[in-house]
């Protein structure tokens, strides 16, 4: 009975491995995004998108894409801020800094991509 426990364990890891590998950063993202100031999921998303974008070499799509996040993130202030304005804070000047990076008059791939990962970074540290 105890080697079917241990087997049974072991399939277990292994589907739960799997299914993490299978979706990813996503799966994770979304359970680590609730923060003190709220669900930054979709901020998370989109900043994860422009990031792809960035990956494949299309900064003028990922300019675009950053947009939504700038929008988005700003409609979202008045209910966000008063939650956790230094969380707030911390996570719009990652935004402001990734913003500025990718509509820089000669925008650099590997700058982009360095500001997007920062972003994320403090984005899945406050979802901890």
């Amino acid at each position: 009975m105890f080697k079917h426990r241990t087997l049974a364990l072991a399939a277990s890891l292994v589907i739960g491995a799997a299914a993490a590998s299978t979706f990813g950063v996503n799966a994770v993202s979304t359970a680590q995004a609730a923060s003190k100031i709220g669900d930054l999921s979709p901020f998370r998303s989109i900043a994860a998108d422009t990031l792809s974008k960035v990956d494949h070499g299309d900064l003028a799509g990922a300019k675009a894409r950053i947009k939504d996040l700038e929008t988005n993130w700003d409609q979202a202030e008045p209910s966000l801020k008063p939650r956790a304005a230094r969380d707030w804070h911390t996570v719009d000047k990652a935004i402001d800094h990734a913003l500025e990076e990718l509509r820089a008059k000669a925008p650099e791939q590997a700058k982009c991509k360095q500001a997007l990962t920062d972003l994320l970074a403090i984005m899945d540290k406050l979802g901890a």
